[in-house]
C-alpha cells in the first residue's frame, strides 16, 4: 500500500535532483562534494524503493530501501570525517 507522504517525498527529491544537476558547478565548489551528493542519490533511491514496494517484491524493496538509508547515512559519516576531522577542524 501507498501512502500520500511516500509520493510527496519522491516528488520533493525528484525536485531537488533536478535543482542539483542544474548547479553541478556549483557544487564542486563544497569539499569532498561527491560524498553528500552520492548520499542524497542513495536517498532518492530509497524513496523511489518505498513507492516501488507497494506494487511488488514488497519484502526485496524494504530490504533494498533500508540499505540504501543506510550507505546514504555511511556517506555521510565519511564525508563528516573527510572535512572535519582529516583537516582539523574538530577541536
Amino acid at each position: 500500500m501507498i501512502h500520500e507522504n511516500e509520493i510527496v517525498m519522491l516528488i520533493i527529491g525528484l525536485g531537488v535532483l533536478i535543482f542539483l544537476l542544474g548547479n553541478r558547478a556549483q557544487l564542486k565548489r563544497i569539499p569532498s562534494a561527491d560524498f553528500p551528493l552520492l548520499a542524497f542519490y542513495m536517498l532518492l533511491a530509497g524513496w523511489v524503493l518505498t513507492v516501488l514496494e507497494g506494487f511488488f517484491w514488497g519484502e526485496l524493496l524494504n530490504y533494498l530501501e533500508h540499505m540504501s538509508y543506510a550507505v546514504a547515512s555511511f556517506l555521510l559519516v565519511v564525508w563528516c570525517w573527510k572535512v572535519l576531522w582529516r583537516r582539523g577542524g574538530a577541536r
